[in-house]
């Protein structure tokens, strides 16, 4: 009988665990606003960034995603002082990064892009050329899968990603850098005090936190925006529907509608939540 209710039990955990994987589609509208901020400030396609997410990760669902934060498949390489973690690639127990959150992970990525002379070509092309940026990946050995570029390009036209590459060069400008060096500065100590990396700071045309609103008085965790009459914030590590429902005294039908949502998903750090609407 004990065996039984044991097997029973391991059969429910699995459950649960398949259920909580995201599909490609969650883990797109989870990651969008990252890899579009990460663009705005490294001059990278938000459609390769997300197209690399959503393929190296296993749509965050891999275990280098779920066990080390790892979303793009980086490598240890000789320059990396961080935590590792060890998982079998192309050799057995190879050596990766390993991040405290996702937003670690994107961050990381876009330096090492951004930084590598081997992908410096690639900051010539146009930011709205995904198939180049696809090509350029793969010639200067991203990856060894001989079909790595046709396999971003077919999840960037599956998915409409190019609609995040906004045809524009984004050029860093000094606002933008310093606005990078108060938030290095922020991220170090906020990793130091509580393990939590705050989002990264908004640049020209995206929304700014408010400096007043009547939900502050249930929360000052976190800072709150508004976009299209609804109120949001950026989901931290652990964060749940239910949770910031509560921590903002709403009922979490009322955040689940926000986000267009019938039932509970799984939240990624770093994800715009929607809380409620407008207050009158």
């Amino acid at each position: 009988m004990k065996k039984f209710f044991l097997l029973a039990g391991l059969v429910f955990l699995s459950t649960i665990v398949y259920s909580q994987k995201l599909s490609r589609i969650q883990y797109i509208q989870q990651y969008k606003d990252i890899a579009v901020r990460q663009m705005r400030m490294y001059n990278i396609p938000a459609s390769i960034i997300l197209a690399q997410g959503c393929l190296e990760s296993g749509n965050g669902n891999s275990s280098l995603a779920v066990k080390a934060n790892n979303h793009f498949g980086i490598k240890c390489h000789t320059s990396w002082k961080g935590k590792t973690y060890r998982h079998d690639d192309d050799k057995r127990r190879e050596c990766f990064r390993k991040y405290n959150s996702a937003v670690e992970s994107y961050e990381d990525h876009s330096i090492f892009l951004s930084t590598g002379k081997r992908y410096a070509s690639l900051f010539d092309l146009k930011i709205t050329d995904y198939k180049a940026w696809a090509h350029g990946l793969k010639a200067a050995g991203y990856a060894t899968n001989p079909k790595y570029a046709q396999l971003l390009i077919d999840i960037i036209e599956t998915y409409k990603l190019y609609e995040y590459d906004v045809p524009k060069t984004f050029n860093t400008t000094r606002k933008e850098l310093k606005a990078k060096k108060r938030y290095e500065k922020m991220q170090k100590k906020a990793l130091k005090k509580n393990g939590v990396v705050p989002p990264p700071p908004a640049v020209d045309g995206e929304d700014q936190p408010l400096q007043e609103c009547r939900l502050y008085k249930y929360s000052k965790k976190r800072k709150i925006y508004l976009k299209d009459g609804k109120y949001y914030v950026y989901a931290l590590k652990g964060d749940t529907y239910k949770s910031l429902a509560k921590e903002y005294k709403q009922f979490t039908k009322t955040v689940l509608k926000s986000n267009n949502l019938k039932s509970a998903e799984r939240i990624a750090e770093g994800a715009k939540v929607f809380i409620c609407n407008k207050f009158e």
